[in-house]
């Protein structure tokens, strides 16, 4: 198999899985988006350089609130998730480092790849009338490198927050399932020998 080299247009991101939930994590910075001017956590100042990579996560709002840990898990929660009711939320990661293993695959986009991923992700956030993303209040449920904002579309059995990842790696021609609700059917276009049953 021919491989191209990597240029320096090209752009370095992760897929990331807690076992469960997988997130798509990208360079805070990079030449063709700052995601920094765009959103922020309580606890990292936009000026401070405390975060290299950021993580995107979509999925239902009300499971965001009130479930920080799957102990807390409510059947009634689940259930509204799963049948697509409330609205979406985008949950946002700051991460210092990013380090390649069973549960994180790096991919290399080329510059077009990656601009129609950040297009994919942009289009994931509900807007203002200032064009900025709408940050949603957590208080203290979550960690300080951690935000949540308004996000487009509906949670559903047919489109998880692994389906939202599994689309955007389409958008952007890489290696995905035709659909799959589950972290694994992604996991295995890039490592299939680990998670093969």
């Amino acid at each position: 198999m021919r491989h191209e080299p990597i240029t320096t247009s090209d752009v370095t991101v992760f897929i990331v899985t807690s076992g469960i939930h997988t997130d798509l994590v990208l360079p805070v910075k990079s030449n063709q988006i700052n995601w920094s001017e765009n959103i922020t956590a309580d606890g990292i100042k936009q000026s401070e350089n405390a975060g290299q990579f950021v993580a995107f996560g979509w999925g239902n709002r009300e499971f965001y609130m009130k479930t920080p840990t799957w102990a807390e898990l409510k059947f009634t929660t689940a259930l509204k998730a799963v049948f697509g009711l409330g609205p979406s939320a985008m949950h946002v990661t700051f991460f210092p480092d990013v380090t390649e293993g069973p549960d994180c695959m790096k991919i290399i986009l080329s510059r077009d790849q990656y601009a129609r991923l950040v297009r994919y992700i942009i289009q994931s956030f509900v807007k203002d009338n200032n064009d900025a993303f709408v940050r949603i209040y957590m208080g203290s449920l979550y960690g300080p490198a951690e935000s949540f904002y308004e996000a487009n579309g509906r949670f559903s059995l047919f489109f998880t927050c692994n389906t939202w990842v599994n689309t955007g790696l389409k958008k952007c021609g890489q290696k995905a399932c035709l659909w799959t609700p589950f972290d694994r059917g992604i996991f295995y276009q890039y490592n299939p020998v680990r998670v093969a049953p």
